[in-house]
């Protein structure tokens, strides 16, 4: 079957076009914006992409067309898509049809933290020998791939978004997953192109808390209170709760010894008795170490024990674009990250300071996401970037309000620019020996990264 993908560089429909391949379906894709590290790993697949979108795409006519939720009514692909009367479908209708049935589905929700902790979950499974499926929006670098199916009989990771379906389905995707293990990691307002405010987010959420089946598992985060109205609401479910303080009533809950290691409580297990474990932990930043409770927790469920699960803890690599160190020039390090809102901005660069001895942290930020563009959240963007030493703002296009107010209102010096060039040149002409240079976009922000490498080993190499 020929499958045709429309917005296949996107996170989520990229990695169905794996699983698609995977499954021998020949799959061609088109997306407006090709760039690695998707584009990368779709063309090893031997997967055809073609940039922008055309009528001249559907010959030869394709099977089935899978429309991602970027595109809408006006665009000439899906338009064609119409006129012609081809089968289309949504990414997260095809993915429950075609791949989830049958498998123990453990989905991943939450307004931040979801790459990551799906990555955790499945690389907890990996190592207790169960070969899970998964679907994550990032690549995971314990696997190589975003998306693999995995055995029939092991569990299935994917990551849940509660961003909508598609043009013609309104919904969140995650209610198509009807998972029997559920993370609901955190919850607070974002997608204000989708969403009116923050009550319209709860209610998904708690669409998806009814798909979970009474044999399930709810793992909730504790403190979040979106996440207890969302409960309130209703649930049928069983419920545990993990947290940070160990002598809390919660599950599952940790405890740090130190800068790189915690200490993992579980309590209520099956014998009644509680089982404890430590973890050499190398991610900065509490968000990351709540990140692998959730996924031991999960994993937990699936029967891997929280002593082999710690231990395989200490062998997890951050996903791409998840605080990736890109590479290191006269002791100037160049970092990627997918920090797009303030709280996570915040997070990512408190888990760097922390880990930061000596040098500055220098922020660079790209306020490109739908929720930036509008203007929602720019408020709280000056105060999320107090941890670094300075801030660079580089303005999209697109973007048509003013970012000097929050410069002037901003906590560290901060300069904007909307030349990609310029924005090199100056961070090249501050940087010095044990700097860090975090850029944070949810984009390929014109391959900055690259161009930094390349400008800071001309000018200290």
């Amino acid at each position: 079957m020929h499958l045709h993908i429309l917005g296949i560089c996107g996170t989520f429909m990229g990695s169905l076009a794996l699983l698609a391949r995977e499954q021998g379906h020949r799959v061609s894709g088109a997306d407006a914006n090709v760039y690695p590290p998707m584009s990368t790993q779709l063309e090893e697949a031997g997967i055809a992409l073609m940039e922008g979108y055309s009528a001249d795409h559907l010959v030869p006519r394709p099977d089935l067309v899978i429309i991602g939720n970027a595109l809408s009514r006006g665009n000439p692909e899906v338009e064609a898509v119409l006129d012609a009367g081809l089968p289309y479908v949504s990414g997260p209708q095809w993915l429950a049809e075609h791949v989830l049935p049958g498998r123990r589905v453990i989905a991943v929700a939450g307004t931040h933290g979801k790459t990551t902790t799906a990555s955790l979950a499945a690389w907890l499974l990996e190592s207790a020998g169960q070969s899970p499926g998964f679907l994550i929006g990032g690549v995971p670098r314990n696997f190589g791939v975003s998306a693999r199916l995995g055995a029939v009989d092991a569990p299935f990771v994917v990551e849940a978004d509660e961003y909508d379906t598609a043009f013609f389905d309104k919904r969140s995707k995650f209610v198509h997953y009807r998972p029997e293990i559920a993370i609901l990691g955190n919850l607070e307002f974002d997608h204000a192109d989708i969403f009116p405010d923050l009550a319209a987010i709860e209610r998904q959420f708690h669409h998806l808390v009814r798909t979970v089946p009474g044999k399930g598992q709810l793992l909730v985060a504790d403190g979040e209170a979106a996440l207890e109205r969302v409960l309130a609401e209703g649930c049928w479910t069983p419920v545990s709760r993990f947290g940070e303080a160990a002598d809390s009533p919660w599950r599952f809950a940790l405890e740090r010894e130190d800068a790189s290691r915690f200490r993992v409580i579980h309590r209520g297990g099956e014998t009644g008795v509680d089982e404890d474990a430590v973890v050499d932990w190398g991610l900065t930043g509490e968000y990351n170490a709540r990140n692998a409770l959730a996924a031991l927790a999960a994993a937990h469920a699936c029967g891997v024990d929280l002593a082999r699960g710690c231990a395989a803890l200490a062998r997890f690599e951050t996903p791409r674009r998840r605080q990736e160190v890109r590479g290191e020039v006269a002791g100037i390090q160049v970092i990627d990250d997918f920090a797009h809102h303030p709280t996570a901005i915040a997070a990512t660069l408190a888990g760097l300071r922390a880990a930061t001895a000596r040098g500055r942290l220098l922020a660079v930020i790209e306020p490109r996401s739908n929720t930036m563009r509008l203007g929602t959240l720019r408020d709280r963007l000056a105060g999320s970037v107090a941890r670094a030493d300075a801030a660079y703002w580089y303005r999209p296009a697109g973007l048509d309000w003013s970012l000097a107010p929050l410069i002037e209102a901003g906590p560290v010096p901060g300069r904007e620019y909307d030349d990609l060039e310029a924005l090199v040149a100056a961070l090249v002409a501050e940087a010095r020996p044990h700097d860090r240079i975090v850029v944070m976009s949810n984009g390929g922000f014109g391959g900055i990264h690259e161009r930094l490498l390349t400008a800071l080993e001309v000018a200290h190499g």
